[in-house]
């Protein structure tokens, strides 16, 4: 069973938020390259642009918005003793990554299932990692425990300074292009579309608060599971859908329960998320692995599965760029990978 929930009020962001973030993790996470092919591009008959997350210090784009959660917390003499937090993996590495570095200890809540080499990772960092059959148990115990004195909860997605952090990546990819030197009166802007995948939406509402501000002309599209679509619903019901039991899809981060007040008050003003069937995915996953010379996971793959349908409709040569969320894979899902060819 599923069931809808209605929107609550949520704080605005923008781009000085997100610049803000950006100077609080210089120096601390990796300023990740901007990657290309020049086969894959001849092919598609558009240029494809690629910001490799995986290259970051946990393996995914996380890191961005754990960090800079807590350093904004240092900031402001609220650093707790104890850090709350619950993911499916790579939300989990990150908030370990950066507890260790503040020195303050992580305890993360996961959902039984999830792969092993996302949980020994996180452990590996430095979390206590309290499994739980189901997701939405291993939310709720969560939030529970972070109400202890001391303590702070960090969720994957839903806090300001973590759709902040995620937007950095987005930031930087336009700043490594020059976006600011060619200015809003440029006759294109420096891309005609942004593509990342969605699960919670914290990469995706941080990417918008940046390419919106930077230049509205830019596309803002996701790529979400067609067997996971409670963001695209969303959208297009106007009602914030979420999921009893986690859906099933090998993007195992867009096994999300639902969008969040905060991150749907944000997409509102994207354009669009694009379903994704997991045949596409599949062949995606390989595609990116094989052009571009790098490990991506199933869910990075959910952008360039999107920037294809998108590009597809185009009457003319467009340059997007892809946020590739990540690259932690266990070996099951890279033999599943392999094996669909």
């Amino acid at each position: 069973m599923d069931r809808a929930v209605e929107p609550a009020a949520t704080a605005p962001l923008g781009l000085d938020d997100v610049r803000a973030a950006a100077r609080r993790l210089h120096g601390v996470v990796c300023r990740t390259p901007l990657l290309s092919s020049a086969p894959l591009d001849a092919r598609l008959g558009h240029e494809l642009v690629f910001k490799p997350e995986g290259l970051q210090h946990t393996g995914a784009f996380k890191v961005r918005g754990a960090y800079n959660t807590l350093a904004w917390m240092a900031e402001r003499g609220a650093l707790p003793q104890q850090v709350i937090s619950f993911s499916s993996g790579n939300h989990a590495q990150a908030v370990a990554w950066a507890a260790r570095r503040f020195g303050v200890r992580a305890v993360v809540y996961m959902p039984e299932g999830v792969a092993e080499v996302k949980r020994r990772a996180t452990e590996a960092w430095g979390a206590e990692v309290r499994l739980r059959p189901q997701r939405a148990q291993a939310e709720a115990e969560a939030q529970q425990a972070a109400a202890a004195p001391g303590c702070a909860l960090l969720p994957p997605y839903d806090h300001p300074q973590v759709v902040c952090g995620q937007g950095t990546a987005t930031l930087e990819a336009l700043e490594d292009g020059g976006v600011e030197e060619r200015g809003p009166d440029a006759v294109r802007p420096l891309y005609d579309a942004v593509f990342v995948p969605v699960g919670g939406g914290g990469l995706m509402s941080g990417t918008t608060l940046v390419a919106k501000s930077l230049d509205a002309r830019t596309a803002v599209v996701g790529g979400e599971p067609a067997a996971a679509d409670d963001a695209a619903r969303t959208l297009e019901s106007g009602t914030l859908f979420r999921w009893e039991q986690p859906p099933s899809t090998l993007a195992d981060g867009a096994r999300t329960l639902s969008l969040s007040p905060l991150t749907w008050s944000i997409l509102r003003t994207a354009d669009g998320i694009r379903r994704v069937d997991e045949s596409d995915l599949l062949r995606w996953t390989r595609t990116l692995q094989e052009s571009l010379k790098v490990l991506v996971e199933p869910t990075s793959a959910l952008a360039a599965a999107a920037a294809e349908q998108w590009l597809a409709e185009q009457d003319g040569p467009r340059r997007v760029l892809l946020v590739l969320s990540g690259a932690n894979l266990d070996a099951d899902t890279m033999r599943a990978i392999w094996a669909a060819r």
